[in-house]
């Protein structure tokens, strides 16, 4: 899909380097993925505590 952005270049240009990413799509779909996976693990941490899982974890890190 086409879209016409006005993003502030040297934001641009930075994630560029950080990311090691050589153009400015796959900058942008890389902070979008990032961005969704954040908030899917932000929806599961909600759930810590609240259900009960009968695991041994001893037995499935293979501890004897």
């Amino acid at each position: 899909m086409r879209t016409t952005l006005d993003l502030p270049e040297n934001l641009l240009a930075e994630a560029m380097k950080v990311t090691h990413t050589d153009t400015k799509t796959a900058v942008i779909v890389r902070a979008l993925e990032e961005l969704v996976r954040k908030s899917k693990i932000s929806d599961i941490k909600k759930y810590r505590g609240k259900i009960d899982l009968d695991i041994d974890l001893n037995e499935l890190r293979d501890r004897r």
